[in-house]
């Protein structure tokens, strides 16, 4: 199909020279396309870029089953959002320009982009599951709590430029997270 040739050409052309070579001659010519085509379509580049992201992330679904361990399933989480999201993170990053002259935020992009993958929320049915073992707390469970998990390890990898390490995910989950959510 042409738009998965558009959007892995798009995904390739992020990756290996980033937001700034994203030129839609660029991705047209390494998709064996024409600039119409894609103008047809995405309005500007940061639309194509972001649905060349959203396309990766559902190429690359997450699962985690259930470990019996809210813990466990959490780390396992992490770990594979680690190692699907870094690079998209870089990408994302590189974004920043656009987003700051558009007068737009990393949040809205960030939802946007969530927006257009079609993922089930694998986070949210880990929680689920550690609820109805009693492991959590329902009612602690607060929208700016629920949020840490992901936040600490999206902020690990911007810091880091890389994937959380297993001491970091743990120390994450065992010293911020779970205390907050337990009994």
């Amino acid at each position: 199909m042409l738009e998965q040739a558009i959007l892995d050409a798009a995904w390739q052309t992020l990756e290996t020279v980033g937001y700034s070579g994203l030129t839609f001659e660029a991705v047209a010519q390494r998709a064996g396309t024409s600039r119409p085509v894609l103008h047809r379509r995405w309005p500007g580049r940061l639309e194509l870029a972001v649905a060349a992201l959203a396309y990766r992330l559902d190429r690359v679904p997450i699962f985690v089953p259930d470990l019996g361990s809210v813990r466990e399933e959490l780390a396992v989480l992490l770990r594979r959002l680690g190692e699907r999201s870094a690079p998209l993170i870089r990408v994302a990053l590189n974004i920043g320009t656009e987003l700051t002259a558009s007068g737009s935020t990393y949040a809205e992009f960030r939802a946007h982009l969530l927006q257009q993958v079609v993922a089930p929320d694998v986070f949210e049915e880990v929680l689920r599951r550690g609820v109805a073992r009693g492991e959590l707390v329902p009612e602690k469970l607060t929208p700016m709590v629920r949020a840490l998990p992901m936040t600490l390890g999206r902020h690990d990898m911007i810091m880091t430029s890389s994937s959380p390490t297993d001491s970091d995910i743990y120390a994450m989950l065992d010293q911020i997270f779970l205390p907050l959510v337990t009994s």
